[in-house]
C-alpha cells in the first residue's frame, strides 16, 4: 500500500482524482483487502509508513528526463567551466506578467458572508524581465508592452551595460528567447552576453521562477493601482526593493530544485 501511494496516482489504480487523500487510500485498502478503515485509522497507517500530507510539485508530461539529466551532468559543468575560463558571471533570467485583476490571499469577513474586494473593471497587464545571480545580484526591466524579441534585446543591452565582464545568461525556451533576433544579438556582442537554454518544460530548474512567484504572491496584496502606469510603478518598487536585499536574492537559490545553481558561479572557485 505504501508503494502504491508513493508510485501511483489514484486514477492509475482504478480510483478517481490526481491526489491522494485519506478517503482514497481507504478506498484502495477496501478494494484490495476488503477491509474498511476510518479516515483516522488510515491516517495512523500513513504516519506509521512515514508518509505525510504535502503539496506536490507539478511536472509537465512533455518534460524529457534525459534532457534534465544532461543539464545537470553535462551542460551545467560546461557553463561553469566556460564562465570560470573567461572570468564571467552566471545569471538566471526569466520574464513574468502581472495583471491588475489578480487577487490572492485571504481577508477577514463576517461569518457566512463572503467578503467582496472591489477593483477596477478595466484590465491592464504589466510585464517584467529579471536576472539573478548566486551572489545576490539582481537586474530587472519593467515594461507596459508585450514581451517580444525586441524587448528581450533591450534587456540584453541593459544587462551588458552593468557588467565589465561576460555574462552567461541561462534562460528558458520562451519564443522570444529563441527568436532569430535574440539569437543574433550575442553574435554581435560576443564579449558581452552568451545565452544558455534550460531543458524544455522545466521551469523548476530556473531560480528566477521563484522571483516571479514572490512577485505574484506579494504584489496583489499591496497594490492599489488604478491604471497601467501605477501598476508598472508598483512592480518596479517590488523589484527595486528585492534588488537592495541581496540576502533575499540569494534565498531564491535555496529551493530544492535550484540548489544545483549554487555551484555554478565561477566566483565560488
Amino acid at each position: 500500500m505504501r508503494q502504491a501511494v508513493l508510485d501511483h496516482r489514484p486514477c492509475e489504480v482504478g480510483l478517481s482524482g490526481q491526489l491522494w487523500t485519506r478517503r482514497l487510500v481507504g478506498e484502495l485498502i477496501a478494494k484490495l483487502y476488503r477491509v474498511r478503515l476510518t479516515e483516522v485509522g488510515v491516517g495512523t497507517y500513513l504516519k506509521r509508513w512515514g508518509v505525510s500530507f504535502q503539496r506536490p510539485d507539478n511536472r509537465a508530461v512533455e518534460q524529457d528526463p534525459e534532457a534534465v539529466r544532461r543539464c545537470h551532468e553535462e551542460t551545467r559543468p560546461a557553463i561553469r567551466a566556460q564562465a570560470k575560463k573567461d572570468g564571467g558571471e552566471i545569471l538566471f533570467a526569466d520574464r513574468v506578467g502581472i495583471g491588475s485583476d489578480r487577487v490572492t490571499g485571504r481577508t477577514w469577513g463576517e461569518k457566512g458572508r463572503t467578503p467582496v474586494v472591489r477593483r477596477s473593471g478595466n484590465r491592464f497587464p504589466v510585464n517584467a524581465s529579471s536576472a539573478i545571480g548566486t551572489k545576490g545580484r539582481m537586474h530587472f526591466m519593467v515594461i507596459t508592452e508585450n514581451f517580444t524579441a525586441e524587448v528581450m534585446c533591450r534587456f540584453l543591452d541593459r544587462l551588458a551595460g552593468h557588467f565589465d565582464r561576460k555574462v552567461h545568461l541561462v534562460v528558458d525556451g520562451h519564443f522570444a528567447h529563441r527568436s532569430r533576433k535574440v539569437r543574433t544579438w550575442p553574435a554581435a556582442h560576443p564579449d558581452a552576453v552568451e545565452l544558455h537554454f534550460l531543458p524544455a518544460y522545466s521551469p523548476e530548474l530556473n531560480p528566477d521562477e521563484l522571483v516571479n512567484a514572490d512577485l505574484k504572491h506579494t504584489l496583489p496584496k499591496q497594490h492599489r493601482a488604478s491604471n497601467q502606469d501605477e501598476l508598472a510603478a508598483e512592480t518596479h518598487r517590488f523589484f527595486h526593493g528585492r534588488q537592495r536585499q541581496p540576502h533575499n536574492v540569494r534565498g531564491y537559490f535555496g529551493g530544492p530544485h535550484v540548489r544545483y545553481a549554487l555551484n555554478q558561479n565561477p566566483m565560488s572557485f
